[in-house]
């Protein structure tokens, strides 16, 4: 295969760059033709992507987190180029849902060179007067989307443990949003602590917050949390680390083909990156990209 193979542009040296060279040597060595593609900033780098897709690639490979996979999405979705994963990001929740192996770019690089692709939907996210973005895994609003604020501020520590930290920190500041939400036309009143809209169940480095999402069938799971009192919050957080928040009377959930969420103040995540404030659209673009996966 001719493969195109895309760093994080944002990390020059450590764990993406080393977890890149391990795996161009290793699908070099299986054979297959590697370019590395790295630009000095996202903008650049989406550049590079859609340049190699115009020459002609046979597969693209990001190696990073969830944020590059993001990068890649909106090259890919409509063509039969297949996404290969090395994981290397801070979360990797798209490559974990993949059952992609982490913190070995080997085995990573080995899933691609084997070659089993498989179809997934992605979330289109539509704003008024802005482009469209993709996303893979789930986009996040309220509490989450300021836990998010919170971990991308802090150099430490580095991985999961971050986001856990920044869990703790912004629940003291915890307050409901008046939020206006609608499902596929069905109109959801606040005030919500947060919602959230899966296309994948985790986010965060594997917190499950949409338990039930499955990215084959077409439809976005939708997590919101009513105000409770900051005790029953407080014990709610535990059963978010087991998915089992959405057995609580202050959790709903909701499934729909197109969400609209609306929130003064509140800006949204997808794929752990800012994609700007409230109200946005959200719709499933079923099978829309093909990805490299394990073999049974």
């Amino acid at each position: 295969m001719r493969i195109a193979l895309v760093v994080n542009p944002a990390a020059r040296s450590g764990a993406h760059t080393h977890a890149a060279a391990r795996a161009i040597s290793r699908l070099r060595e299986l054979g297959h033709t590697v370019t590395e593609i790295s630009g000095g900033s996202a903008a650049e780098s989406s550049a590079l992507i859609r340049t190699a897709v115009r020459l002609g690639t046979d597969a693209l490979v990001v190696a990073g987190g969830d944020g590059t996979v993001a990068l890649a999405l909106p090259h890919l979705i409509g063509t039969d180029i297949p996404l290969g994963i090395i994981p290397a990001g801070t979360g990797n929740d798209f490559a974990a849902h993949l059952g992609i192996p982490e913190l070995d770019p080997v085995r990573a690089a080995d899933v691609i060179s084997a070659g089993r692709t498989t179809r997934m939907d992605v979330a289109r996210v539509e704003r008024a007067g802005g482009e469209d973005r993709f996303y893979a895994t789930v986009l996040a609003s309220g509490f989450d989307s300021r836990v998010n604020d919170r971990a991308n501020r802090m150099r430490w520590p580095r991985g999961d443990m971050r986001y856990n930290i920044a869990i703790l920190i912004e629940f003291l500041f915890l307050a409901p949003t008046p939020y206006a939400i609608e499902v596929d036309g069905r109109r959801i009143e606040g005030p919500f602590v947060m919602a959230s809209v899966g296309n994948t169940r985790s986010y965060g480095g594997r917190i499950p917050i949409c338990p039930d999402a499955d990215a084959g069938d077409g439809l976005l799971d939708v997590t919101v949390v009513r105000p409770a009192g900051r005790l029953r919050l407080l014990r709610l957080l535990p059963t978010v680390y087991r998915g089992t928040h959405v057995q609580r009377p202050e959790v709903e959930t909701y499934r729909g083909r197109r969400i609209r969420l609306d929130a003064p103040g509140i800006t949204a995540y997808a794929d752990g990156d800012p994609i700007g404030a409230l109200p946005v659209t959200v719709a499933a673009v079923p099978g829309a990209l093909r990805v490299f996966v394990p073999g049974e």
